[in-house]
C-alpha cells in the first residue's frame, strides 16, 4: 500500500481569476494589489499577463502590441493572441492551478472577445472555436472588469506612458474605439454574471482594490470555506 499522502491526496486545483478592462484602468496595479493580499492570507498566488506570460508568449507579445500584425486583419490577430495564449496556459497557468496556486492573470480570453471579436467584426463562432482550442476547461473562476470612461482611462494610460513614449497598437486607437470597447466589456459582463463582476475603475486606487477583494471574498472566499465546512459536516 502506497502510504505518500501526495498522492493520496492530490492538491485542489488553484482558483483561476482575471482582470480586464479598456486601456488604463489600472489592471496591472490591481493585480499587484491583489496578489500581495492573497500571499498575506496565506495563499499561494502568482500574477500573470496576456498577451506574455510565458517565454513563447512574449515573444508574440512585442509582436502583436507593434502593430505589425494589425495590417493582416482581426482574424488573424486573433490567432496569434490564441498561440500566445496556448503557450501561456501551457506553462505557466495551467502548472499553478494544478499545484493549488491562485492565478491572477492581466487579460484573458475576454480581451479577444472585445477587441478582435466585437470591434474587429470576427463571427462569433469563430471565436468560440478558437476559445474551445486554446482555453479547453482553463476558464477563469471569477474575472474582474475595471470599468472606466475611455476619456480618463486614455489620460492615465499617456501619463503611464510619459512625454513623447510611443503608443502601443491599441492605446493608439481613437476615443470612439475605446467608447465601443467600453460597451463589448460591459456586454460580456452582462451575458455572464456569474462569472464577471464589474468594477468601478474611477475611484482611488485603495478603493478599486478593496471593491475587489468584496468581490473575491463574496464569490470565492466565503464560498471555498462555506463547501469546506459542508464537508466537514457530512463528514
Amino acid at each position: 500500500m502506497n502510504s505518500d499522502p501526495s498522492l493520496t491526496n492530490p492538491p485542489r486545483r488553484g482558483t483561476f481569476i482575471t482582470l480586464e478592462g479598456g486601456e488604463g484602468a489600472g489592471k496591472s496595479t490591481q493585480v499587484r494589489y491583489l496578489v500581495a493580499r492573497l500571499q498575506a492570507r496565506g495563499i499561494e498566488a502568482i500574477s500573470t499577463r496576456e498577451p506574455g506570460g510565458s517565454p513563447g508568449a512574449e515573444i508574440l507579445r512585442d509582436l502583436l502590441l507593434s502593430g505589425m500584425i494589425k495590417a493582416l486583419g482581426a482574424k488573424a490577430e486573433a490567432i496569434l493572441f490564441a498561440a500566445a495564449r496556448i503557450d501561456h496556459i501551457d506553462h505557466t497557468i495551467a502548472p499553478a492551478l494544478a499545484a493549488g496556486k491562485w492565478v491572477v492573470c492581466d487579460r484573458f480570453a475576454d480581451s479577444t472577445r472585445a477587441y478582435q471579436g466585437t470591434l474587429g467584426g470576427l463571427d462569433p463562432g469563430f471565436l468560440r472555436a478558437l476559445e474551445r482550442v486554446t482555453v479547453g476547461d482553463t476558464r477563469p473562476d471569477l474575472t474582474l472588469i475595471l470599468d472606466l470612461p475611455p476619456e480618463i482611462g486614455l489620460e492615465r494610460a499617456a501619463e503611464r506612458r510619459g512625454a513623447g513614449a510611443p503608443t502601443d497598437r491599441f492605446e493608439g486607437e481613437d476615443l470612439a474605439f475605446h467608447a465601443a470597447l467600453r460597451k463589448a466589456y460591459l456586454a460580456i459582463a452582462a451575458a455572464e454574471p456569474e462569472r464577471c463582476v464589474v468594477v468601478d475603475a474611477a475611484h482611488s486606487e485603495a478603493e478599486v482594490a478593496q471593491a475587489i477583494w468584496d468581490a473575491i471574498s463574496h464569490r470565492l472566499l466565503d464560498a471555498d470555506a462555506s463547501a469546506q465546512g459542508e464537508a466537514l459536516h457530512g463528514a
